[in-house]
């Protein structure tokens, strides 16, 4: 099994899903602009691409950027996690994407939302995005910053967490209109 037939049908879409879920760690109003775009095709390039067929799973390296309409991921490693075909289901199409982890100089956009951290992880059962490791959610000039950063998307909602051994605490900054 390669990428392109993991990319096909249902693990496309929950993978777009997954995208458009990364970047609203912030802003819940974008959930209902980027499910429209569900099926807009997903764009992914990196320096190298893994597929570990007995891992169920595609790693792209370096340099990765992934888009998909005005969401894009940039970081250093991308893996993308799928379940298996189901029994009955054609060999060449995927089970759905189960979880997608960014690691290192996470960045995700849309138009001027930005989010960072140094790990992103998208759990599509639970619906959840973190990003972690210096994370960071600014919209125009309004931030806020914890070490971690949870999103429930059906929930839409935020939580934002210090690790409780570091000093420090939560940081936002908003401005007003």
């Amino acid at each position: 099994m390669n990428f392109f037939s993991i990319a096909s049908c249902s693990a496309r879409r929950t993978l777009a899903a997954a995208l458009a879920a990364a970047m609203l760690t912030a802003s819940g109003a974008a959930l209902a602009k980027e499910k429209a775009k569900e099926d807009a095709p997903i764009n992914i390039e990196a320096d190298r691409m893994v597929s570990q067929e007995n891992k169920n799973t595609v790693v792209f390296i370096g340099n990765v950027d992934a888009s998909q309409g005005k969401v894009t991921i940039r970081t250093d490693e991308m893996t993308v996690s799928y379940d298996q075909s189901s029994p009955g289901q054609p060999k060449n199409k995927s089970g759905k994407v189960k979880k997608l982890v960014c690691i290192g100089n996470v960045q995700v956009t849309q138009e001027d939302w930005l989010g960072t951290g140094e790990r992103m992880d998208y759990y599509a059962d639970e619906r959840k995005v973190v990003l972690s490791g210096n994370a960071k959610a600014s919209e125009g000039q309004n931030m806020v910053s914890s070490d971690t950063i949870t999103y429930y998307l059906d929930e839409k909602r935020s939580v934002f967490e210090q690790d409780k051994t570091k000093q420090g605490r939560v940081k936002a900054v908003i401005q007003q209109k």
